[in-house]
């Protein structure tokens, strides 16, 4: 059995934290997926930078619902979870922070967890891009797609956790 968990991938606009123009969200119980979702976002500004990296453009996220109004519909992901998970999780935990500031929103008050860090440590995998790790596991990945990335993400974090638990068992099982 493992834990209960939301994998979040924010996809911004530009260098602003609050800039997010698309969110994909994976819920996790019991070591499966269970739910998954994407969505554009409408960015407070026209303002894009990184087209380039995700292909989104204003004219793409302009008619979307802003995150305020997106996050009645999505909010129920963090609900009864033990931790929110992202690869480069500081990355996304600020985004979310300014996000849920600009709106007036209360931030889920749930820890978050690095797929990063977790490749890392159960793996030993450097580089740790997260095509590096997907390739690494034989994670199918279309990079910087927000639900992909979610995804994949969820994916390293139940491979980590079901390898920290078999690494766990490893002496008692060598127990004569």
């Amino acid at each position: 059995m493992g834990p209960r968990f939301v994998a979040i991938d924010f996809e911004t606009a530009n260098y602003a934290a609050d800039s997010a123009c698309a969110i994909g969200l994976v819920r996790v119980e019991d070591g499966r997926i269970v739910r998954q979702e994407a969505h554009f976002i409408r960015t407070p500004t026209p303002e894009f930078q990184f087209t380039w990296v995700h292909g989104i453009t204003w004219p793409k996220v302009m008619m979307a619902p802003s995150f305020g109004e997106l996050w009645p519909k999505i909010a129920n992901f963090f609900e009864g979870v033990d931790f929110a998970a992202a690869h480069n999780a500081g990355f996304d935990e600020r985004v979310l922070k300014a996000c849920c500031a600009r709106y007036g929103i209360a931030m889920p008050q749930v820890p978050f967890e690095c797929s990063v860090q977790m490749s890392r440590a159960v793996w030993s995998i450097y580089p740790t891009k997260l095509p590096d790790v997907c390739r690494h596991l034989g994670i199918a990945l279309n990079h910087h797609e927000a639900l992909s990335d979610a995804r994949a993400c969820a994916e390293i974090v139940i491979a980590g956790h079901a390898e920290m638990r078999r690494k766990s068992r490893i002496p008692e099982l060598l127990q004569p």
